[in-house]
């Protein structure tokens, strides 16, 4: 799933693709920006493991994609046997 952050005084966007759902990306967005704007951090973690830490204070926005359905690419394993 992706999320796109905007942060202020940055004319880019932060993109992750996350393993978590919207509802566990959401909780923690929620979370990081009801500590307060100058005492909070919000941890994401991408597909890759790597962990993103932007300060509450420096998010303008954040854009919640829909869950991943279905990957697109040849499968391996059970469903790939049964087609």
């Amino acid at each position: 799933m992706e999320v796109k952050i905007g942060v202020t005084d940055s004319a880019r966007e932060l993109v992750i693709n996350s393993a978590q759902t919207p509802d566990e990306v959401e909780k923690l967005v929620t979370a990081a920006l009801g500590k307060g704007a100058d005492a909070g951090l919000l941890s994401l973690t991408d597909e890759k493991g790597r962990r993103y830490l932007v300060q509450t204070a420096k998010i303008a926005y954040v854009e919640i994609g829909v869950a991943d359905s279905r990957r697109v690419g040849f499968g391996i394993g059970a469903d790939a046997a049964t087609g």
